[in-house]
């Protein structure tokens, strides 16, 4: 990895926006924990980023999925998109919902 990019991934977690939720009205939005599970992906450690977020592999996989639709034509691209966005949304509000157990 080139060195500016690893200084980057270190320092990013010092510049991290903070949640305007969870500081107007003390709980956690439907995204807190999508900042630091991107930077533990960086990081490598797999399990935590998904343990802090766990929709993140499904909004990857749609963003790539996406990517690699506006290059390449696939033939069912809407529905499967529809699938990864229900999919990705489902896992969100599971996840805001167990917050609050």
């Amino acid at each position: 990895m080139p060195t500016n990019l690893v200084l980057f991934l270190f320092a990013a977690k010092d510049y991290m926006l903070p949640c305007l939720s969870k500081q107007l009205f003390g709980f956690d939005c439907p995204g807190c924990g999508m900042q630091r599970s991107v930077v533990l992906l960086f990081q490598g450690d797999f399990f935590a980023a998904f343990q802090m977020y766990p929709a993140i592999y499904s909004i990857i996989g749609l963003l790539g999925f996406l990517a690699l639709d506006y290059f390449i034509k696939i033939k069912h691209a809407n529905t499967i998109s529809i699938s990864l966005m229900i999919m990705s949304v489902l896992l969100i509000l599971i996840n805001f919902a167990l917050k609050f157990i």
